[in-house]
């Protein structure tokens, strides 16, 4: 028996990489069974008679695991947007933001295409990467095209297992393409009628690239915070998180309860009004998916 990670799923089929090279594995009937399915990403242990026959008898413990895309121990989210064509969009970042930190997993906030930004639009861009900076975010710059800030993602990748998602269009493909040529992975350009992209990516794979292990995502294809609930939003807002306990009621929803800390922060500019925004516009779709909870 052997143990090793797997790397792409494909039609069924699991393959698994060991300091011996890669093996391609069937998984056993009794995960389908235990309705477990084998996950890119996840430890196995596993028999093979030679490359191409083998069997997953076992999956580790997981860290954690993304439904979609179907993931198993990321040690981090590479949050791709793009400064234009698709504009930056601070309401769809604050939303994976949330279903990151909900899934305890590191994010990292890139902004792709600042090439195509003016001067005044560049200024804007960077008050908003201070926000996020303060916010505790790590965020980094570049230009895929041009070949600017390529350098600094090699020490975020280093050792660690990274989902590189965000919506379709930013230019997820090219810059993997741009951190390691050999890829050509497929691109495609923005539909001008649509204003986004096509999705190019058909499968997940863990590629290697600067040291660590990349999945290049068909993306997050489900945006909707199913398995939040309302008292847990603030705490996946690291500004509100802090000031939680300075609140006068315990479970404050940060609405129109009385002496509450957060409320303070966005009348004073300590906490971002767009950021606040977001929060309602969050609750309130939660609210939403409860009956329960229905003024």
């Amino acid at each position: 028996m052997q143990e090793g990670k797997i790397i792409k799923a494909l039609s069924g089929f699991y393959y698994v990489k060991t300091d011996d090279g890669i093996f391609q594995c069937r998984g056993r009937g009794v995960f389908r069974k235990n309705k477990k399915n084998p996950l890119v990403g996840d430890n196995v242990e596993f028999i093979a008679e030679n490359r191409q026959e083998g069997y997953i008898l076992d999956i580790k413990e997981r860290e954690n695991e993304l439904v979609r895309p179907p993931i198993a121990n990321v040690d981090q989210a590479i949050l791709i947007f793009s400064a234009k064509n698709p504009d930056f969009n601070t309401t769809l970042l604050d939303r994976f933001l949330v279903l990151i930190e909900a899934n305890h997993i590191r994010p990292v906030i890139v902004i792709t295409k600042i090439d195509l930004l003016n001067e005044r639009e560049l200024v804007n861009m960077e008050n908003f990467v201070n926000d996020y900076k303060q916010l505790g975010y790590e965020v980094a710059l570049a230009s895929s095209t041009k070949g600017e800030g390529m350098q600094q993602f090699f020490p975020i990748l280093k050792n660690k297992i990274s989902v590189f998602a965000g919506q379709s269009g930013v230019g997820k493909s090219s810059l993997l393409n741009a951190l390691r040529p050999d890829l050509k992975l497929e691109t495609n350009a923005i539909s001008k009628h649509l204003g986004r992209g096509k999705h190019t990516t058909r499968h997940v794979e863990l590629l290697e690239i600067g040291g660590g292990l990349v999945a290049d995502t068909p993306g997050f294809s489900s945006l909707e915070f199913k398995t939040i609930e309302v008292e847990e939003l603030s705490f996946f807002f690291p500004e509100m998180k802090e000031r939680i306990n300075d609140c006068k009621f315990r479970g404050c929803l940060h609405l129109k309860e009385p002496d509450c800390a957060v409320k303070e922060a966005v009348k004073n500019g300590a906490i971002k009004d767009y950021r606040y925004q977001h929060y309602l516009s969050f609750l309130e779709e939660i609210r939403q998916r409860k009956p329960r909870y229905e003024k």
